[in-house]
């Protein structure tokens, strides 16, 4: 199936829009680099919008716009439309957490008169690529009596960076022999933080002088480190890419690129006759099983909510998930001419060609797939051209190269057609992932559309 590039479908004036958007888009993935600040971000720009939180609501009526945070880590937005919640709604879901490592609950130690913090990797990573990065802390720490504490070193100019060392070529025989999973391993992903000793302290003094730096600038001790949620992202802001600057480097693109195109569609949709649903999710990288995962009951009982607020009865409950319509807005696997053999270039997407809709997504002979009706495939191919939206189909490689899932199967279980459908990525789970300008804009207007549908 013949596609064109969408930049061939836009004139100069459509280019300098585009380039607005993203430009903003930019901007907000380098202030928002983890899950809490980036639905911090969104409750701020929602509120300007005229969203209000549900709970401060007795009774919704058709044109209300409402959200609810759950633990400052998943979003529901929601515009009422003029039909009953029984008739269905139209739900865009995608998960704003990203590739990263996170501290250890004992992190800090000494060796070798060098400070050093112990991590997790969070998703799937290749490990050597998170080596001799700058990286950013982002934290927050609860006391035992309840204070908050949000941390944030090394985005700014002035600020210090970290870092996780590799080994000097010289010395790397032995280690270049290794496999890759075998010559990173993921004990060895320790941040230098230090290495100036505290005067007067014979035993770890570098590790004394940080206990005593945090206390004094941080106002934690190191226990608080159990009840805390630190995380090293890379340090600095996304760029534009290319001479042309038609794409966008930056971290934590899968999956907010998505999570930002329907947040705004959302924004910048008018009175439309279904409700209008945007969720966004925790922990997707990690299996979606927490609290704040696709997985909670938090979108169902948001609904059991609306349905009292609305004057339904929870008995319709079951009718607005049979009727209602979902897009799991996740990235896509972009062909990459560098490593073109792990692909099907005849079914793979490509960047700039806009948006990618997936038939199926698994691994291996469709393992795990959603695999969504014909019907619902030809429900939303309808709607794509109907508003002129720049799209394309993918699929994540070869058939038995590799795979992965989304957060589609958890809506597809409350009997809700869903099918993936986001925006080409190349180096995905990198510290710096590629996205296209013009399949940035297309998610968006292509997401505008579903919740405009009715």
């Amino acid at each position: 199936m013949e596609r064109q590039s969408a930049w061939t479908r836009w004139d100069a004036t459509a280019r300098e829009k585009i380039s607005a958007f993203c430009e903003r888009y930019r901007c907000f993935l380098s202030q928002y680099k983890t899950e809490r600040k980036f639905i911090q971000g969104c409750i701020s720009l929602a509120r300007e919008h005229g969203y209000q939180p549900l709970e401060a609501c007795d009774r919704l009526k058709p044109g209300d716009k409402i959200y609810r945070a759950n633990r400052n880590k998943q979003l529901i937005l929601c515009q009422l439309g003029q039909q009953p919640l029984s008739l269905g709604g139209h739900l865009i879901a995608a998960h704003v957490d990203s590739p990263r490592l996170d501290l250890k609950t004992s992190p800090l130690y000494e060796e070798d008169n060098l400070a050093l913090l112990k991590t997790y990797y969070y998703g799937g990573i290749k490990k050597y690529q998170w080596l001799n990065l700058p990286l950013a802390l982002y934290g927050t720490v609860v006391l035992k009596n309840g204070e908050k504490k949000e941390i944030c070193l090394g985005e700014k100019p002035e600020e210090p960076v970290f870092t996780i060392t590799d080994l000097l070529p010289h010395l790397a025989k032995d280690q270049m022999k290794k496999t890759i999973e075998d010559g990173f391993p993921g004990e060895n992903l320790n941040i230098l933080v230090g290495s100036l000793p505290e005067p007067g302290k014979e035993k770890e003094p570098v590790r004394n002088y940080l206990l005593r730096w945090m206390k004094e600038e941080w106002g934690i001790s190191e226990e608080d480190f159990v009840s805390s949620e630190f995380e090293a992202v890379p340090a600095g802001a996304a760029r534009d890419l290319g001479l042309d600057r038609s794409m966008i480097l930056g971290y934590g693109q899968d999956d907010r690129v998505c999570a930002y195109s329907c947040f705004l569609a959302l924004l910048h949709t008018g009175p439309t006759e279904k409700s209008s649903f945007c969720l966004l999710v925790d922990q997707e990288e990690i299996g979606s099983s927490g609290v704040t995962s696709a997985q909670s009951s938090f979108f169902q009982t948001f609904v059991e909510e609306l349905l009292e607020k609305t004057g339904s009865g929870l008995k319709e409950k079951r009718l607005f998930f049979e009727n209602s319509k979902a897009i799991s807005a996740d990235v896509a696997a972009g062909l990459d001419p560098s490593y073109r053999d792990v692909y099907d270039p005849r079914n793979a997407a490509r960047l700039g060609f806009g948006i990618v809709l997936e038939r199926t997504t698994g691994a291996r002979g469709k393992s795990g797939s959603t695999e969504p009706t014909a019907e619902y495939l030809a429900y939303l191919r309808n709607i794509f051209d109907k508003h002129q939206v720049c799209w394309q189909t993918g699929e994540l490689g070869k058939v038995e190269q590799g795979g992965g899932g989304t957060v589609a199967t958890y809506f597809a279980r409350l009997n809700i057609d869903t099918a993936d459908c986001g925006v080409p990525v190349l180096s995905m789970h990198s510290p710096f992932e590629v996205t296209s300008k013009a399949d940035i804009y297309s998610a968006f207007q292509g997401y505008q559309a579903f919740y405009q549908e009715e």
